[in-house]
C-alpha cells in the first residue's frame, strides 16, 4: 500500500527535521497514542487537558513509525523516531495544506448550530456512493480536528466532507481557508454557545465565516428553515458567492413538500432548480430529510447522478448520538430506544421532541430522559423552562431530568410527570433502567457534557443484543 505521506512530504510539509528514523513514510495519522496503528505518525499536539508529547514513547511502542514534537520538548526524547517542528500543532496545519494542495477531490464544509455532523454523514454516504470519499470523523471540526482530518486525506480521493465547528467568533475563518470548499454547507442558525455571544445574530456571522475559503466560484447552500437565512444570504452577497438556499419553507429555491413518516422512514417530494423527485431517509424527524436534501444538492453540484444520491439516502442511518434507533427483545413488543446523546441547544431539543411525539406508543410507556443544554449563558435558565410545552406535547409518561439547569424545566412540568432528577447521570442511570421494559419507548437527549451517552451504553448493556432488522 502506498504512503498517505512521505518522510520526505511531511519534512517539506512542516519545514521539521528527521530524527533517528527508518520509515519511508506513514500510512495513518493520529494524534491519540491509544488509536495508534502500525506505520502511523503520532502527532503530539497540547490540549487543554493533556500534553500529546508524554505519550510519544508509547505511541512509537504501539508501532508508529513517527511521531511530530515541538522543538521545546524533543530534547527528552533522544533516540526516539521524531520529525522535529517549532510546535507540533503548527506542524500539523502545514501538512494539512500540503494534503490539499495535492488533492483534485471536490471538497464540501458543512457547519451550523445543529444538524452538521448528521448532514457531513449524508453528505458522505451520497458521495460515497459515487467514488472514493474522504470525511471528518466523529465530530473532529474544532483548531486541531480539521486539520487533522484533512492531513489524513489520501491523495487519491475524489470527494472530501470536512465539518467545521466553533463557539467563538474568529474560529470558522482559519479552517474554512484550509479547507478550501467548492460548497460550504450552513444547516441552521440558532441559540448555541450564547455563553460566548451577545446574540444570534452574531452566530450568524460567525457561521457565515465558512464563507471565507469557498474555491472560486463556489456554492453556499444555506438552509432556509430559520430566522437568520437573509442574513446569511446577505453575508453571501458581500462576499460575491453563489447561494442556493433549500428545505421546507416555501421561499426555499429547492424545498420539500408532503413530508410524511410511514413508521419506517420519511418522505418527502422535493422540487425546484429543475428538480422533482421523491426523497426518503430511514430516520424519523423533518430535519432529518432536510439533511438528506443538502446531502442530495453537494452530490448534484459535484456532478452526481441525483438517482445515486436518492438510493444511498434511502439506506443511511442516523449516526450514534444524533438519533440513531434501536429495538430489544421480543420483535412483538421491543424497547425501542432513541439516541440523542450527544448534543443539544433549544433548536435541536425542539426537533428530537418533535420526532419522540410522532413515535407510535407501543404496549408500554413513553419515557423521556433529558441532560442540560450546555453554553447557552445567562439565558440557560428560561431557556430550558420554554422546553415545557414541548415536552407535554411529546406525549410522555415520565420524564428524567439530569442536570442544573434542567431543575428550571422539572419546575414548569406538571406534579407527577417528573419520574427524578440527578445532577450526574451516574446518580439517575440505575433509576431510568429500573423503569424501562419491553414495549416501553425511550430517548435519551442532551449536551455532550451531560454523559448522556454512557446511559445509552448502559441501557444498550442491560436490554441487548439489538434485534435484527
Amino acid at each position: 500500500m502506498a504512503a498517505l505521506h512521505t518522510i520526505a512530504e511531511i519534512l517539506e510539509a512542516t519545514g521539521g527535521r528527521a530524527e533517528n528514523i527508518a520509515a519511508h513514510g506513514v500510512n495513518s495519522i493520529s494524534i491519540d497514542s491509544r488509536e495508534i496503528a502500525s506505520g502511523a505518525l503520532f502527532v503530539a499536539i497540547k490540549g487543554e487537558n493533556f500534553d500529546g508529547h508524554d505519550f510519544v514513547t508509547k505511541a512509537i511502542e504501539a508501532g508508529a513509525s513517527a511521531a511530530l514534537v515541538s522543538e521545546e520538548k524533543a530534547g527528552g526524547m533522544h533516540g526516539l523516531p521524531l520529525i522535529v517542528v517549532p510546535k507540533a500543532l503548527d506542524g500539523l496545519y502545514g501538512l494539512a495544506h500540503f494534503a490539499r494542495e495535492r488533492s483534485g477531490a471536490r471538497i464540501a464544509a458543512v457547519t451550523g448550530s445543529v444538524g452538521k455532523t448528521s448532514t457531513k454523514e449524508a453528505i458522505r454516504a451520497v458521495l460515497s456512493a459515487a467514488g472514493p470519499t474522504h470525511a471528518s470523523i466523529k465530530s473532529f471540526n474544532n483548531h486541531w480536528g480539521v486539520p487533522l482530518m484533512l492531513a489524513r486525506m489520501d491523495q487519491d480521493a475524489e470527494y472530501g466532507v470536512f465539518e467545521i465547528g466553533m463557539n467563538h467568533a474568529g474560529e470558522i475563518t482559519p479552517l474554512s481557508r484550509l479547507v478550501r470548499p467548492h460548497v460550504a454547507v450552513i444547516t441552521s442558525v440558532a441559540a448555541a454557545h450564547l455563553e460566548f455571544f451577545d446574540s444570534v445574530e452574531q452566530i450568524a456571522d460567525a457561521k457565515a465565516e465558512i464563507l471565507a475559503g469557498l474555491e472560486p466560484g463556489g456554492l453556499a447552500l444555506l438552509s432556509h428553515d430559520h430566522a437568520y437565512v437573509r442574513r446569511l444570504i446577505r453575508h453571501a452577497d458581500d462576499a460575491e458567492v453563489a447561494v442556493l438556499t433549500y428545505g421546507f419553507d416555501e421561499a426555499s429555491d429547492v424545498r420539500i413538500e408532503d413530508y410524511a413518516w410511514d413508521g419506517v422512514a420519511g418522505h418527502g417530494r422535493v422540487v425546484g432548480d429543475g428538480l422533482d423527485l421523491e426523497l426518503a431517509v430511514p430516520t424519523p424527524g423533518r430535519h432529518t430529510l432536510s439533511n438528506g436534501l443538502a446531502a442530495l444538492l453537494v452530490a448534484r453540484e459535484f456532478g452526481v447522478d441525483p438517482a445515486v444520491a436518492v438510493a444511498a439516502l434511502a439506506a443511511h442511518g442516523a449516526p450514534e448520538g444524533r438519533g440513531a434507533a434501536y429495538a430489544f427483545g421480543p420483535s412483538e413488543n421491543p424497547l425501542r430506544l432513541i439516541d440523542e446523546s450527544y448534543n443539544a441547544n433549544p433548536v435541536s431539543m425542539r426537533a428530537a421532541l418533535e420526532v419522540f411525539g410522532q413515535m407510535p406508543k407501543g404496549a408500554g410507556r413513553k419515557v423521556l430522559v433529558l441532560g442540560d443544554m450546555r453554553e447557552l449563558g445567562s439565558t440557560s435558565g428560561a431557556l430550558h423552562a420554554e422546553l415545557a410545552l414541548d415536552v407535554e406535547a411529546a406525549g410522555p409518561d415520565a420524564v428524567f431530568l439530569v442536570g442544573d439547569h434542567m431543575r428550571a424545566l422539572a419546575r414548569e412540568l406538571p406534579n407527577g410527570l417528573v419520574a427524578g432528577w440527578a445532577q450526574g447521570v451516574d446518580e439517575i442511570a440505575e433509576a431510568v433502567i429500573a423503569s424501562l421494559a419491553p414495549g416501553d419507548s425511550v430517548m435519551l437527549k442532551g449536551s455532550n457534557g451531560v454523559r448522556l451517552g454512557a446511559l445509552v451504553a448502559r441501557i444498550r448493556g442491560a436490554f441487548g443484543p439489538e434485534n435484527e432488522r
